[in-house]
């Protein structure tokens, strides 16, 4: 239930009258079973609606309306506990309206993408979204903008400009707290944070921290954590009492590798999440759906996939009226055709059936950022690499996760200037500040893109979103980044000198203004131009958004220069 919400005069005695049955029930579910995310069993059973609310299981009802439910299995709405909407490249309306058909009917999301770029105006568009959408959005408060101080973002929230916002009905609390490292230096403006939002939930970011670190990281009343890749980790944080969030999103997949803790003892300390999913891919394999088919064929049992994605993630944020088909919870309620392959058949959300909303009537707040590119045109020569020699540390990509290596490599070298290295995969790399606030430039070389002839530009660039550029040669990176000036941000992709990919984001240069439709035949257009080019990563440009990110390990890159995240300091 939201937060300071009022019942409406009258509802708790409706409830009353229709689970008693003296009047019928405004909804009645006929003839399906349901699986008990208590007990494990699946019941036959009517399942009865009062407004909002389920009001009777296990018993027979009569419905002013009623759904035939024979051969379809009903099961607790699906909650994603961590999800950036700006990284599915549309709007909060348009994330709504292709997620909760597919039974996705809650949504606790982090705006700090936005928030980069636009501060409190990007916190607002997504707190008045919230309040309109049909799925039930929730919102945490960007704790980390800017993540890092070794980057120019766009703003600065402090805990004073967060506090405010707290007492809105669609906020839950603090979002992932990405600066552990501050966290553990006990760095004054993360403390102030910390110190803020004592008490409220707080949203952990802590890959690959253990020991004492993690220890002190939770001692500060953190909970969760979804950038956890391997078993050994999960254990480690679930002993010590942390919430997992598994994650399976576009670049990083997860779920396969963490099943096996999802066992009878964890499974209700543990949780799904999508955190960035495009719409190429929520359109051809799922959202939450898919995350549960393919936990359950990687070995988990389904029952314990199924409280995963629905009553522990509610459990695990404090969401008590929702997460069981049981009476006194909100009736967010997916139909399915089949357990095993979580075939979703119909949707109710919040007692109304899904395919009956009317999304296009829905009083969507304006678009905001528009003009968020405050990047003046390059040149070739902005991306010159001087140099004292032909040794430097290279970004190595890892295929299928954000975490990088850190690798030391012998360059080409002519006139002072390192030079990529085509043989052996490495390219040039740079960020470019793009708010307004200097002409930082930041310039390295990356390993793993693998094409020979072009460049790759985004103004997607986590999480200050920065414009980011990788390619084979100066001219073809300013090519590059001159069109994405043009465009208001977005991607692009050139090749031989000539453009052959884009899709513009205008707002706030991380989100398209069109429909997801229009989005996803466009991302497919351009997945095809750089596979193309040689490029042998599926998804090129997420990996690109996530070089700048100075708070995953090991080596990355911002307008200030390559960083060492694990000395979490700028390379010499």
């Amino acid at each position: 239930m939201e937060k300071n919400s009022k019942l409406p005069p009258g509802f708790l005695e409706r409830c009353i009258d229709q689970a008693i049955g003296r009047t019928k029930a405004d909804l009645v579910i006929k003839g399906a079973k349901f699986l008990n995310l208590v007990t494990g069993e699946i019941a036959q059973s009517d399942i009865a609606i009062s407004g909002n609310r389920i009001i009777g299981t296990y018993e027979n009802y009569d419905g002013v309306r009623e759904i035939d439910g024979r051969g379809l299995i009903a099961v607790p709405g699906f909650i994603d506990t961590h999800v950036h909407c700006e990284s599915t490249l549309v709007a909060p309306s348009e994330f709504d309206r292709i997620v909760l058909p597919r039974g996705t009917t809650t949504a606790i999301c982090d705006p700090h993408e936005i928030c980069n770029v636009l501060g409190t105006e990007g916190l607002s568009y997504f707190a008045n979204s919230a309040s309109v959408l049909a799925m039930d959005l929730r919102v945490q408060l960007s704790s980390c903008v800017p993540a890092t101080g070794m980057e120019t973002s766009g703003a600065e929230l402090r805990a004073g400009d967060l506090l405010p916002y707290l007492s809105h009905p669609k906020v839950l609390g603090l979002a992932e707290f990405m600066n552990f490292p501050g966290v553990l230096h006990k760095d004054p403006v993360v403390m102030e944070k910390l110190y803020a939002f004592s008490g409220e939930h707080i949203d952990g970011h802590a890959p690959k921290l253990s020991g004492r670190d993690l220890n002190a990281y939770l001692s500060c009343g953190i909970r969760n954590c979804h950038e956890t890749t391997s078993l050994p980790e999960a254990w480690e944080k679930l002993r010590k009492g942390m919430h997992l969030l598994i994650r399976e999103g576009t670049v990083t997949r997860d779920v396969r590798t963490l099943s096996p803790v999802l066992t009878p003892e964890t499974s209700l300390q543990c949780s799904f999440c999508t955190d960035d999913r495009n719409p190429l891919d929520i359109f051809a394999e799922g959202h939450l759906d898919y995350l549960v088919r393919k936990a359950i064929a990687s070995g988990v049992p389904m029952l314990h996939a199924y409280r995963a994605v629905s009553y522990a993630a509610a459990r695990g944020f404090g969401l008590r009226d929702r997460g069981l088909i049981a009476p006194g919870q909100r009736a967010d309620i997916v139909l399915l055709e089949d357990l095993e392959s979580c075939a979703v058949k119909r949707v109710i959300a919040g007692g109304r059936l899904v395919d009956e909303i009317d999304f296009a009537a829905r009083n969507i707040p304006a678009f905001v950022g528009l003009n968020s590119m405050k990047l003046d045109p390059v040149s070739a020569e902005d991306f010159i690499v001087p140099a004292s020699g032909p040794t430097t540390a290279v970004i190595g990509i890892e295929r299928d996760q954000i975490v990088t290596r850190h690798l030391t490599m012998t360059l080409p070298y002519q006139n002072g200037r390192r030079q990529v290295d085509l043989e052996n995969d490495v390219l040039k790399i740079a960020v470019l500040a793009r708010h307004g606030k200097n002409r930082n430039i930041g310039r390295g070389f990356v390993k793993g893109f693998g094409f020979k002839n072009g460049a790759l530009a985004s103004s997607v660039g986590h999480d200050s979103h920065n414009v980011c550029v990788t390619g084979t040669d100066e001219a073809q990176m300013a090519l590059a980044v001159n069109r994405l000036i043009e465009l208001g941000g977005g991607f692009v992709a050139v090749s031989n000198g000539q453009v052959v990919g884009e899709l513009p984001l205008r707002m706030a240069g991380l989100m398209s203004v069109k429909s997801a439709e229009t989005v996803r035949d466009e991302l497919q257009a351009l997945r095809q131009a750089t596979s193309q080019m040689g490029c042998p990563l599926a998804e090129p440009f997420l990996h690109l958004a996530f070089m700048p990110l100075p708070v995953i390990p090991h080596l990355k890159i911002t307008d200030m220069g390559v960083v060492d995240v694990d000395k979490f300091e700028l390379v010499a």
